[in-house]
């Protein structure tokens, strides 16, 4: 029961990142000086767009959010599976 939770709250940390990191992010729940007081992690999110600005690849913001996003969901997976005994006989 205890590591199910754990795995629940792992899996919605690192979508609450993703939704960060995405241009979806919408709230501003800390100061303009940054998470932390990291400037670089602004209040507004949308990291990925300004990672990208100026690349020849700006243009495919939201499709390489996307793929990373299905990719990184999918390792996640992939390590539970590993780290979790199968049952079936």
């Amino acid at each position: 029961m205890i590591r199910r939770l754990c795995s629940l709250l792992l899996v919605a940390a690192i979508a609450l990142i993703l939704f960060y990191i995405s241009r979806f992010w919408d709230f501003r729940l800390w100061g303009r000086d940054g998470l932390f007081g990291i400037q670089a992690l602004r209040p507004q999110g949308g990291l990925l767009a300004i990672w990208l600005r100026g690349t020849p690849f700006a243009p495919y913001e939201l499709l390489i959010w996307t793929t990373g996003s299905f990719l990184i969901l999918t390792w996640v997976q992939k390590f539970f599976d590993l780290i979790t005994p199968n049952n079936s006989h």
